[in-house]
């Protein structure tokens, strides 16, 4: 009977010993360095035209995710019925679907940020200078600005009249209610960034880079889905303010300061919650001291 037992322990869990190590234990020493983190400051950075290209990406990645984005809210707003369009899902698509693809087309090139609030909790965690963050900021609002620029030159009269694609907090809602709203939504948006990005994980898996801004369009669609009813969703200050400078009406700037604060508490929130609890960073560098 004893050596039945023993077989059958033989056969079962025993018999097959863990091959892939889960968890903290696949992050080896052999696979992956942690990078030193990015200086506050770096000069030389200006001398550089990778720098000024990077720019640049931010700058037409907003400009045509800010195109494309507010004529799919002009086009549902202009519909008699919301059968007769896209509608809210296809609002979130929208959005989702050009985050996608324009992480795709420029993360090798600036990271593919494309958001302040991204590029606030990215300078956070130290993954760039702020010489570089200051920079992104600039660049993606004013490719926001142009890019519903161009949208209301296309319908001035519908744009005005259908408000702009401004974000705002609506009726039956309070400030509280979209201030929360867009503190959780940037919050699920950072912390995806964050997690499709690590590069432990790409260290260790090599199609993580491909996959990264799949993740990322889809946690933008599901917030979408979420707070358009809410807040128009803003998760991303440099679309709030190019749509609120070229709408330029009051009840738009009356609720802006959310759009803003919100987000970068949201990203704030992730990348502590990412470096301090997920990675464990400043307990490694204090175990390796």
């Amino acid at each position: 009977m004893a050596e039945n037992k023993e077989e059958d322990v033989k056969l079962g869990a025993n018999q097959f010993t863990e091959r892939q190590p889960l968890g903290t234990a696949a992050q080896t020493d052999k696979d992956y360095k942690e990078p030193p983190p990015a200086p506050l400051f770096e000069p030389g950075e200006l001398k550089s035209w990778s720098f000024y290209r990077a720019g640049i990406a931010e700058f037409m990645a907003t400009f045509l995710f800010l195109y494309i984005t507010i004529l799919t809210v002009m086009g549902v707003g202009r519909a008699n019925n919301k059968c007769a369009s896209v509608g809210i899902q296809g609002i979130a698509w929208a959005f989702g679907g050009m985050i996608f693809a324009l992480v795709y087309c420029t993360a090798g090139i600036s990271g593919g940020h494309i958001n302040p609030a991204v590029t606030f909790g990215l300078f956070l965690a130290r993954k760039l200078s702020l010489t570089r963050a200051v920079f992104y900021i600039v660049m993606q609002c004013l490719g926001a600005i142009c890019g519903a620029g161009v949208v209301k030159g296309f319908m001035t009269g519908p744009y005005q009249m259908l408000k702009g694609g401004a974000n705002f907090v609506n009726h039956g809602y309070t400030k509280g209610d979209g201030l929360g709203a867009e503190i959780v939504g940037t919050f699920v948006l950072v912390y995806t960034v964050f997690s499709a990005t690590d590069a432990k994980r790409n260290a260790r898996d090599s199609h993580v880079p491909i996959l990264a801004p799949l993740p990322i369009g889809f946690a933008v669609f599901l917030v979408h889905l979420a707070t358009i009813p809410i807040t128009g969703t803003g998760i991303n200050p440099a679309r709030s303010l190019g749509a609120a400078i070229i709408y330029n009406r009051d009840h738009a700037w009356d609720d802006h300061w959310i759009f803003w604060v919100g987000p970068f508490i949201g990203a704030a929130l992730a990348a502590v919650y990412h470096q301090i609890i997920i990675r464990a960073i400043p307990f490694k560098s204090s175990t390796a001291c």
